[in-house]
């Protein structure tokens, strides 16, 4: 059942009823206190940080059995819900929130903040003379749909200080999303300390100028950009979104999308080919020509780098890329073309699927497990495409994540076509650099994670899905706001919430809910483009895009 509108809280959850007996609701105030039961300490730190932060309100542990906030974990919940189930109820004197497991416990609490209004989500009180924050008297109960629900952030071609992706973090938690994938190297720039080979950042971070728009643009920046997160940074990150019931899946992309490696070890590359030395950071935009040898010196090395991957990033996950690998060069190079006649494979597609599966092999050896783009199904052996565990990032169209289901293989769903947030979000002139299709927010409401075509047991595969953001013509955290929000909100509904199929869905509801989300994206401080259009300071005229005319196909 939808909430009543007046609660305005998004994800939509699954029943939202008025309380019987409830009265009025329940008024928080300088009186109120927190009932932390064990198992919830780290809600309780949450809830005092923001909305004790925003209300003023201390928020102390209880002494009394009224005027109080209860948080408990509550295995008939997880029965029902699950881990990541909640309910939510509040009364004339108190508010009682319950978790199948902590995600769950917290996703409550983040209802809680919604129903609080949208000063709840600042970072200090705007009327220090506020006293009493109002509730409805409500009772919530709610469970995602999937358990991937993800957006991923390119900080490679545009470097993100750690600040923002903090920022990004607590916003995928305000959203009930859960994964944070993080694209943290490319042609344009490595962005992690390995400090076995620290030439990756001393020289594979850094490029000195940039291309302004799309690549065909003739316009560049002429400063040299870049950037990386140190080893420690990256455990604060892991460790900031851990408390948030985020997981952040690393990516490292190979073999192609690898010039900022080859620019800081030459001999990462194709040198019977190219002279690798002369390579620098790629300042352009595209599908790059130059792409890792496949010998035993590149496997140790990035056997390297994953060992100290591994022991930044503790979740299953380790993203490989795989995708827009050219062939070009190991057609011309003696030493790829003996690799494929010494292993017995085909051509140049299966030396790239061996060169996945062998990593995906070297991971599963570990307790992780490989996932990749869509490519990775390429050059296989029919019967086993993929080795035993790797997953799938479904990105040229749902295709390659109907394989992989088909095949028994997990998936994540993130078709370029439907989530894929670079794409511009109106046809209008006032567009900044607008790329490819436009997919405007009710076309991100009416997105379907599970394509019809898959069994019951096929669909089980699909882990759930997440919008991409490519940084390309994003050169700073506002213009990824700008192209992030507020679509992410109709994405975080899509993939939670157990909506009708795609062509019932009630968008002139959800823009109703979305005038209050627009209220706590202004309280956060994010620059989303707004309903009527972007501020002139959100405009890039000049900068060339590559817009695609008409609508995206299913594919």
């Amino acid at each position: 059942m939808p909430q009543e509108p007046a609660t305005g809280l998004l994800p939509t959850p699954l029943r939202a009823v008025p309380t019987l007996g409830g009265g009025e609701g329940y008024v928080l105030d300088g009186d109120s206190q927190l009932d932390a039961r064990p198992g919830t300490e780290r809600v309780a730190r949450w809830l005092r940080a923001t909305v004790g932060a925003a209300t003023g309100l201390r928020l102390d542990p209880h002494t009394d059995d009224w005027n109080r906030i209860v948080l408990e974990l509550d295995p008939g919940v997880g029965e029902r819900l699950g881990p990541e189930g909640y309910s939510v109820c509040v009364d004339g004197e108190t508010v009682v929130i319950k978790g199948g497991g902590e995600p769950g416990l917290f996703w409550g609490a983040q209802t809680l903040r919604q129903l609080l209004g949208p000063d709840a989500f600042r970072r200090a009180p705007i009327d220090p003379d506020r006293r009493e924050w109002s509730l409805p008297a409500l009772y919530v109960e709610d469970a995602p749909r999937f358990a991937w629900r993800g957006l991923m952030l390119d900080v490679a071609r545009h470097f993100l200080p750690k600040d923002g992706v903090l920022a990004y973090v607590d916003l995928l938690a305000a959203h009930k999303l859960n994964v944070l994938h993080l694209h943290l190297t490319d042609d344009q720039g490595w962005r992690l300390e390995i400090r076995r080979y620290p030439e990756l950042t001393a020289t594979g971070a850094w490029r000195t100028r940039t291309k302004l728009g799309h690549r065909a643009s003739p316009l560049w920046d002429e400063r040299p950009h870049g950037g990386y997160y140190t080893q420690d940074d990256i455990r604060e990150i892991v460790a900031y979104a851990a408390e948030r019931h985020i997981t952040v899946v690393p990516e490292i992309d190979i073999p192609g999308h690898s010039q900022a490696a080859i620019a800081a070890y030459p001999e990462l590359g194709n040198t019977d080919v190219i002279d690798t030395a002369s390579l620098g950071v790629w300042t352009t935009w595209g599908i790059n020509p130059n792409v890792l040898s496949p010998t035993d010196t590149t496997l140790r090395f990035f056997e390297n780098v994953l060992e100290e991957v591994l022991d930044l990033f503790p979740g299953t996950f380790v993203h490989l890329g795989g995708d827009e690998c050219p062939k070009d060069q190991w057609k011309a190079s003696p030493a790829a073309q003996e690799r494929i006649r010494e292993l017995g494979l085909a051509g140049e597609d299966e030396l790239q699927s061996w060169f996945l599966r062998h990593f995906g092999h070297w991971l599963a050896a570990r307790g992780r497990r490989l996932i990749g783009w869509d490519e990775i199904l390429e050059g296989g052996a029919p019967d086993a495409p993929l080795p035993d565990g790797a997953a799938v990032s479904s990105w040229r169209g749902y295709a390659g994540g109907i394989t992989a289901a088909r095949a028994g293989h997990d998936v994540v769903m993130c078709p370029e076509q439907q989530v894929y947030f670079d794409h511009r979000q109106d046809p209008g002139a006032d567009e900044p650099v607008p790329i490819g299709y436009v997919r405007t927010l009710e076309d991100v409401y009416r997105f379907e994670p599970v394509p019809p075509q898959l069994t019951a047991d096929e669909a089980a595969h699909v882990l759930g899905a997440q919008a991409n953001v490519w940084t390309e013509v994003m050169e700073d955290r506002r213009r990824v706001d700008y192209q992030t929000f507020p679509r992410l909100a109709a994405f975080a509904e899509a993939v939670w919430s157990a909506l009708p199929p795609p062509p019932e869905r009630d968008f002139a509801e959800f823009e109703g809910r979305m005038e209050a989300h627009y209220a706590r994206l202004d309280a956060l401080g994010v620059s989303y483009r707004p309903p009527s259009g972007p501020h002139p300071w959100q405009r890039r005229p000049g900068l060339l895009g590559r817009p695609i005319e008409g609508s995206p196909p299913i594919v």
